[in-house]
C-alpha cells in the first residue's frame, strides 16, 4: 500500500513528460497537437509550455521518492490536469490530437484521485 502514491506520481510524471518533445520546435509541436504551421510567437509560447511540463514532470518524479512531497505532487498534478480539462471545452471542437490530450488528463486525474485517497487514508506517523 505504501507504494501506491509513489506509483501514481510516476505514472502522472510519464503523462506530463510527453509534451516535452515540443521543445524541439514547430514541426514537433505541429505533430504533437495536430495543428498547422505556427507563427513565431505561438511557437515560442508552446515551446515554453513544453519546458514547463518538463519541470512539472521532474518535480513529480522527485516527489514520488520523497514522502514529504507526496501531497504537493498530488496537488500539482491535479492542478495541471484539472486546469486543462476545465479550459478545453471553451476552445470549441478539438482535433483528434487534443482529444488525446483530454483522455490523458482524464487518466491522470483518475490516477491522482486514487493517489489522494491512499495519501489521505494512510496512518499518521508518530
Amino acid at each position: 500500500m505504501r507504494f501506491v502514491v509513489p506509483l501514481v506520481l510516476i505514472l502522472v510524471c510519464v503523462i506530463h513528460v510527453m509534451p516535452v518533445i515540443g521543445v524541439a520546435g514547430g514541426d514537433r509541436l505541429s505533430q504533437l497537437y495536430g495543428i498547422g504551421p505556427l507563427d513565431a510567437n505561438l511557437e515560442l509560447l508552446l515551446r515554453h509550455r513544453a519546458v514547463m511540463f518538463g519541470l512539472l514532470a521532474a518535480f513529480l518524479a522527485w516527489a514520488a521518492f520523497r514522502p514529504a512531497l507526496h501531497r504537493l505532487g498530488l496537488v500539482a498534478g491535479t492542478a495541471s490536469a484539472g486546469s486543462f480539462l476545465w479550459l478545453a471545452p471553451a476552445g470549441g471542437a478539438l482535433n483528434a490530437n487534443l482529444v488525446g490530450v483530454v483522455r490523458a488528463d482524464v487518466l491522470a486525474l483518475a490516477l491522482l484521485a486514487i493517489g489522494i485517497a491512499f495519501h489521505v487514508a494512510r496512518p499518521a506517523r508518530a
